[in-house]
């Protein structure tokens, strides 16, 4: 006759259940074994140990009994069963409805190219700091690139240690890339005229508006002819842009009111004879409608205009350098430049062309 053991059950043929309780609760759990003496044993045994794990505080449910349908409710941490992977996925669709489109875009490929690869086969619980620093010390991207692309890494790292689904955010002691900031490199006044001598049509007249306004590209490619005033000369600035999409600026001084450059100016009216059905100002002459984004403007247009001029490559953003730069080379007051360029304050004019104000 099969021995008695506390706790410890026979059901049936082929089963075994065990007792204990859990976090003041009373559980049962059944093992797979038919009773025999020695079966009976290695359950006491199993639930001898379970109750030593409990006292330690070491004791975790889904671990001991994975196949358990109560084992994730009364799980003492679930980080070790969610996959880097799903917790992602989760937090995309989340930011969806939270961010704008192009932070969303940026956001999925960081996952997609770099996080999802490396550690969305790891749980929760499995990644340590070590190896998230070993990995970045890898990386062959700038420490910008860097920094974003553990964005998302963070978020669903802090989001598992506030939901109590891990004991430690191994992210919390893994701080931001230092950023070296480079100075500007804007064009002088030859380089301007060398490049425009190479373009012609609507790309030479945006190209001209860029560097006489100090638009950023997203700017300058999304601004509609309803936002413009030749007569008054000016410009109102209320949108961007970016992959495709429309988007409003992040801060309130991004919304704001220009007036114009006589260069802009000129590069406006040049654009109004040449004016399609498109509401954009200055449109891809390909299609006679608004650049589908950034890139086909840069690849198409920025960069063999500058290899045609032979003028030292800088990237499309060097035009808002090179218009700050020309404005304060004449004197130009910074809180009237920095309203213009869509700063809060002048901290940043001081910061980004400080030579130029002690210069002027």
């Amino acid at each position: 006759m099969a021995r008695k053991f506390r706790g410890v059950n026979v059901r049936g043929e082929e089963s075994i259940q065990i007792e204990f309780t859990y976090k003041g609760k009373r559980c049962r759990e059944s093992l797979k074994l038919s009773p025999t003496d020695a079966n009976l044993r290695y359950a006491n045994n199993r639930r001898i140990e379970i109750l030593s794990k409990i006292e330690r505080g070491s004791f975790d449910y889904p671990t001991e009994f994975p196949e358990s349908n109560s084992a994730m409710a009364k799980a003492s941490k679930n980080g070790c069963h969610i996959l880097v992977k799903d917790a992602m996925n989760d937090w995309l669709v989340s930011c969806q409805k939270r961010h704008a489109y192009s932070t969303v875009r940026d956001y999925n490929s960081a996952v997609r190219f770099h996080l999802e690869p490396r550690f969305g086969h790891y749980t929760l619980d499995e990644l340590n700091r070590q190896e998230i620093e070993t990995w970045i010390n890898g990386l062959d991207i700038s420490a910008k690139r860097i920094n974003n692309i553990l964005i998302p890494l963070r978020q669903i790292m802090e989001r598992a240690f506030h939901d109590e689904l891990i004991d430690n955010n191994p992210m919390s002691r893994i701080k931001n890339l230092k950023i070296q900031t480079r100075e500007p490199e804007p064009f002088t006044l030859k380089e301007i005229d060398a490049i425009l001598e190479q373009l012609k049509g609507s790309p030479k007249n945006a190209v001209q508006f860029g560097f006489w306004t100090g638009l950023r590209t997203s700017e300058l490619l999304g601004l509609k002819w309803e936002n413009v005033s030749i007569d008054e000369g000016t410009a109102v600035i209320k949108e961007a842009l970016v992959y495709g999409r429309m988007k409003q600026p992040k801060t309130r001084a991004g919304e704001r009111k220009i007036s114009l450059h006589e260069n802009a100016l000129l590069a406006i009216k040049a654009q109004l004879t040449i004016r399609t059905e498109s509401p954009f100002i200055f449109h891809d002459p390909k299609t006679l409608m608004q650049w589908a984004s950034d890139q086909p403007f840069r690849k198409r247009v920025w960069i063999p205009a500058l290899k045609a001029a032979k003028v030292k490559y800088r990237e499309c953003y060097q035009m808002r350098h090179t218009f700050a730069s020309q404005m304060l080379s004449q004197n130009t007051n910074p809180l009237w430049l920095a309203s213009h360029m869509g700063h809060k304050d002048w901290s940043m004019i001081v910061k980004n062309y400080g030579r130029w104000v002690l210069n002027s």
